[in-house]
């Protein structure tokens, strides 16, 4: 039995409990909407040795990092070395979006190193086979394609991304409109080239029922991709990716129905002022699904510095509704990321994701900052480093005033104003005695 199977018949499992003791909520809060699917309970059957995770509505945002190989960078223990500081630095999940190297080993590596639940995008090994074997993609079957997905969830893969709502009907609609850089999701694009050469519908919506038995069989949480999501400003909110977006909430709905789990993943390059749009477009076609919001990035002049246009989409996007945000690093769009651009990646996320929450009133989100204003009140700088995002970075950038007393900062020293006020507000009281 599915998690949403046994949240209809009224039950809490296991996995329900945890996951509100987590989020400090009850555990029919968490019950009742992944019955309604506003709320996923990501943990496949057969990866138990992590904790189940909550992703929807009401739930604190959370934050996916993204990892992996490619073909001009395969080094297993580098990405293993990824998947430390993803826990380290607080990402909630992990994906693997190898495309180089032993595909499925890796990804086996990654799970077994991992204590977050861990997501894959199986197209990227189903096309990559077929390299292997010295033959063209587009001579891979729907055979193939499920095959890769049935291993996924064999291997305990928590979450797929699955591009189903590429057709040739929402692709026509990018035709018609025509774009500045057309389709920019790989597996979008893989998708697209296999229609239009072989004629056909796309596998993963024309035998939907087999990946939903597929996925019903591991609980493994569909994450419907949008593969034809805007890759420049000049491309969001169109025609093309408003078609697949309501085919996706079609799609969600069918999921429901055979026990399956499901969120929707969004854009994209998105305008700063047409974010909230799109969260409530989703929201409104989908049902309520969890939304799994790459970035967004409201500008498209900024690489090197797309962690921080990510951050700023990301905060919004929370804030107007989204669930669940793919982290983007400095090296977005120029090369595979470091250590380095995955932590500061993680991190930026993360402020975008709690600024959300402050927003979105959960519980336990505005008192931190409280705390933080408190700690700096009475100079406590332990409990600065403690109450802040990134410890490691707020203890290596402090430096104490000696001509403050150390009470302040280097910043302003015995000009502290905070300082200041103590001693006006003490000879205040001193006087009024």
């Amino acid at each position: 039995m599915t998690q949403i199977e046994a949240a209809r018949k009224g039950l809490i499992t296991e996995e329900m409990e945890l996951c509100a003791r987590q989020e400090g909520v009850s555990p029919e809060f968490i019950r009742e909407g992944t019955a309604k699917g506003t709320i996923v309970v990501i943990r496949n059957t057969r990866h138990t040795q992590i904790s189940p995770l909550a992703i929807g509505r009401g739930l604190k945002t959370k934050v996916n990092a993204n990892i992996g190989t490619s073909k001009d960078r395969v080094d297993l223990a580098l990405e293993l070395e990824k998947v430390n500081v993803c826990i380290v630095s607080g990402a909630d999940t992990i994906m693997d979006l190898s495309t180089g190297g032993d595909i499925r080993a890796i990804r086996r590596a990654i799970i077994q190193a991992s204590s977050l639940p861990v997501g894959t995008v199986p197209i990227y090994q189903a096309a990559a086979d077929m390299l292997e074997a010295k033959k063209a993609i587009i001579e891979m079957t729907g055979d193939d394609m499920f095959r890769v997905i049935e291993e996924n969830g064999e291997d305990g893969v928590d979450f797929i991304t699955v591009h189903c709502g590429v057709t040739m009907r929402s692709v026509s609609c990018i035709d018609d409109e025509g774009r500045i850089l057309g389709i920019v999701s790989r597996g979008g694009s893989i998708i697209r080239n296999w229609m239009t050469f072989n004629d056909r519908e796309n596998p993963l919506y024309e035998h939907y029922d087999r990946l939903l038995e597929i996925a019903r069989r591991y609980d493994m949480v569909l994450s419907l991709g949008d593969g034809l999501r805007p890759g420049c400003l000049a491309d969001a909110t169109d025609r093309g990716q408003v078609q697949e977006l309501i085919l996706l909430g079609e799609l969600a709905q069918r999921a429901r129905d055979q026990g399956v789990q499901v969120m929707i993943e969004g854009p994209g390059h998105v305008p700063i002022n047409e974010i909230q749009a799109n969260i409530q477009l989703q929201k409104s076609l989908c049902n309520g699904a969890p939304f799994y919001v790459l970035g967004p990035l409201p500008t498209d002049i900024a690489p090197g510095y797309d962690h921080i246009t990510s951050a700023i989409g990301g905060a919004i996007a929370g804030a107007a509704g989204a669930d669940f945000l793919c982290y983007v690093t400095p090296s977005e769009h120029l090369r595979l990321p470091s250590l380095a651009d995955v932590r500061e990646g993680i991190i930026a996320s993360k402020i975008a994701a709690h600024i959300a929450d402050i927003a979105k009133e959960i519980p336990g989100a505005f008192e931190k900052d409280i705390m933080m204003a408190r700690y700096r009140k009475d100079f406590d700088w332990r409990g600065q480093v403690k109450e802040s995002i990134d410890p490691e970075k707020t203890e290596r950038l402090l430096e104490t005033s000696k001509s403050a007393q150390e009470e302040g900062c280097t910043m302003c020293g015995e000009f502290c104003a905070i300082k200041l006020g103590k001693i006006s507000n003490h000879k205040r009281k001193s006087r009024g005695k």
